[in-house]
């Protein structure tokens, strides 16, 4: 099983939730596909794209689960990084944790697992 997570904020992850189906931030909608991280490139992506913001949220899926329409691409330095090419069904999220800034303003992980 491989965990990929998704960071974005509470109330856009709310709304989703609501409404039953996630079609992605303003960044995934204009690059045509749902953004995802593995553990090991969560805490960059955080830094490198999410710097001091506060009330997001992290939500842990099973690659799995989400069937052809996810693709393993290269991306950051080469590495291959989880796109979904179709809207997400929040249902399928496994958890979903906050992910608050610290005094320092750097995100505080919860532990990358199920």
């Amino acid at each position: 099983m491989t965990l990929i997570y998704k960071i974005c904020p509470k109330d856009m992850w709310d709304e989703a939730v609501a409404a039953g189906r996630f079609d992605g931030a303003p960044v995934d909608l204009a690059d045509g596909f749902i953004h995802f991280s593995t553990g090991e490139q969560a805490v960059e992506t955080a830094a490198k794209h999410f710097a001091g913001q506060d009330g997001l949220v992290l939500v842990a899926l099973e690659s799995d689960a989400l069937g052809a329409a996810l693709k393993w691409e290269p991306s950051r330095g080469g590495a291959l990084f989880p796109h979904l090419y179709a809207p997400l069904d929040p249902a399928k999220a496994l958890w979903v944790k906050p992910l608050p800034v610290n005094a320092s303003g750097v995100h505080t992980f919860p532990e990358l697992g199920a």
